[in-house]
């Protein structure tokens, strides 16, 4: 049964939109989605993980409506998000028959997400997109705010466009395929939330952690935090859609974090969310450091990731990792970083974050060859 729980508006004047959050969407994604539609044509972007469980699915849904569609599928992992399966994902458009007024579903987590409103954002210099989020971490937070790009071997996410989709359906039913795994680190970006700005919402994590991590028959929990994510993203990327200020606190624990996956290769050795898990809890770590909180702050935030089975210490990643030098190499690449200085998002208590530019390097080097013992 269809059920829309929540709708969480996306505020941008000509380009706003709608997140909806409920069950059974996928089976209603053609009635959903063909008011949108300025022919009854898509095309469909997977993966070979994401097609085996719901492409059937999503394919009888639009033709239900009568909407024609070609799908083409992708291997599944971070590594998809290069210039290799950009250029595949264009071309295969092209033939597809993908015209100006035409629009991309993506279908997937934040991978396919990501590679997809980039293509959608060059192709024919701009087609619609709309996100089907099959991954929490991708609910919460990569369909959501129009941050498309792809990975270059110099860092994450470092070539891409801004270019928002027209259409979020974030179905939890969804989630029921989605391994342990890739659920315990969704939710990274949902503690990240809390985090940076709502320490309420924290609190309400704190006792409803196992019951979003785990899922299970009541999806009020998972329903909620979603919501609550969404709702504070939706909030800062109407303030600052390009992330020239306030945007640049939903990147907690990812200056740390990207430098960790650009370490192993972007690879499944390490996910996005297993990153920023570790990620933030440097962030507050490196926070006490400096002087900027209360030196108890990374112990609370790392037993709460603990829980949800996540890692907090790099020490927990298989395998060597590079020196302390290199690590600050990746940093800066980061896109935050500004005249050669890193800026990282720190933090003063648990929901009170703030933009440090001109970080001194000396400082960063130390904290990571202490960390990193």
């Amino acid at each position: 049964m269809t059920k829309i729980l929540h709708r969480v508006p996306v505020s941008l004047a000509e380009r706003s939109y709608e997140i909806l959050i409920g069950q059974g969407l996928l089976q209603q994604a053609g009635a959903l989605i063909e008011p949108h539609l300025k022919r009854s044509f898509v095309a469909i972007v997977t993966d070979e993980n994401v097609a085996k469980y719901h492409l059937k699915n999503l394919e009888a849904a639009l033709t239900a409506k009568n909407i024609a569609f070609k799908s083409i599928i992708l291997p599944a992992g971070e590594s998809t998000k290069s210039y290799k399966y950009l250029a595949e994902l264009c071309d295969g458009l092209l033939a597809a028959g993908v015209e100006r007024r035409d629009c991309v579903i993506a279908l997937g987590g934040g991978v396919i997400g990501d590679l997809t409103g980039f293509a959608a954002s060059i192709l024919r210099r701009g087609v619609n997109f709309i996100q089907i989020p099959t991954s929490l971490l991708a609910m919460v937070d990569s369909s959501v705010g129009g941050k498309t790009g792809i990975n270059s071997p110099l860092g994450k996410n470092l070539i891409g466009a801004f270019h928002q989709p027209i259409m979020v359906l974030a179905d939890l039913d969804l989630l029921t395929t989605l391994p342990q795994r890739q659920r315990a680190a969704g939710y990274a970006e949902i503690a990240k939330y809390g985090l940076l700005g709502d320490a309420s919402f924290f609190d309400w994590l704190d006792k409803n952690l196992e019951a979003v991590v785990r899922g299970g028959n009541d999806i009020s929990a998972t329903a909620h935090a979603v919501r609550m994510s969404c709702e504070m993203k939706a909030r800062i990327v109407a303030e600052d859609e390009t992330e020239t200020g306030v945007r640049a606190l939903l990147n907690l624990g990812h200056t740390f974090g990207h430098a960790l996956e650009a370490a192993c290769g972007f690879s499944d050795r390490l996910l996005h969310g297993e990153a920023v898990s570790i990620g933030m809890v440097q962030a507050f770590k490196f926070s006490e450091q400096q002087g900027l909180c209360a030196k108890d702050l990374s112990i609370k935030v790392s037993k709460h990731l603990q829980r949800a089975k996540l890692p907090v210490h790099a020490t927990e990643i298989s395998g060597s990792l590079p020196p302390p030098k290199e690590l600050l190499e990746l940093m800066r690449q980061d896109k935050k970083a500004l005249a050669g200085k890193l800026t990282f998002i720190l933090a003063k208590n648990i929901g009170e974050t703030f933009i440090a530019k001109n970080v001194e390097d000396g400082a960063v080097l130390s904290f990571l060859q202490e960390d990193l013992k």
